[in-house]
């Protein structure tokens, strides 16, 4: 399968939203392309390089597919795109425009995993953020119950460093992932136990 690529310095995650505010001639073109054919592009991580320059990336990305768009007043077009399923990229070449083209081989969608009762804390964590959150997540679908969904939705909300979130994209075992991501939180509330601990710093 061959697909543009879109290089960017967050990760998507499978049937997560991804906001793009998209300015240059080529992603331009890019998306007016995908919405004429109704054909995914690649999202992948920037290990080195830049947004609006030349790039290099992560091998493991998500395919994107535009749900909405808008013409901003400033002239610069606004799109939400999901995340479908994982890709590696086995070839690469940039055109002449500047667009990376890569040829990919999919992964298997993970199939839904029963959430264990240890992780149901996290559900109740996770709806109060994505309520506050707001119009980006009010449409999309939640599986409270599925350990691939809760994983990946903990995943990209986290302020997590890039290669924490590249390493839960590309983890195969859902309960792995939501153990990382149970640490993840237990350091946090550590971390603010420890501010307002007595004789803390402030």
């Amino acid at each position: 399968m061959q697909i543009p690529l879109f290089p960017l310095r967050t990760v998507l995650f499978p049937e997560g939203p991804l906001p793009l505010r998209v300015f240059e001639a080529r992603y331009l073109d890019m998306i007016s392309r995908c919405l004429r054919e109704d054909a995914p592009f690649g999202v992948v991580q920037i290990t080195s390089g830049s947004e609006t320059g030349a790039a290099n990336t992560r091998d493991v990305g998500t395919l994107a597919r535009v749900s909405d768009w808008y013409q901003g007043s400033d002239g610069i077009l606004g799109v939400t795109a999901i995340g479908h399923e994982r890709f590696r990229v086995r070839a690469r070449e940039r055109r002449a425009d500047g667009l990376d083209v890569a040829e990919v081989e999919l992964y298997a969608a993970e199939a839904a995993v029963p959430l264990p009762e240890e992780f149901r804390p996290l559900v109740q964590i996770l709806d109060g953020v994505l309520d506050d959150l707001g119009r980006l997540y009010d449409a999309l679908p939640r599986r409270r119950d599925d350990a691939v969904w809760v994983g990946y939705r903990f995943a990209e909300i986290l302020p997590i460093d890039p290669q924490q979130k590249q390493n839960c994209l590309e983890l195969e075992d859902p309960l792995e992932r939501l153990r990382l991501i149970a640490d993840v939180l237990e350091d946090v509330r550590s971390l603010r136990a420890g501010r307002h601990a007595p004789g803390a710093d402030s």
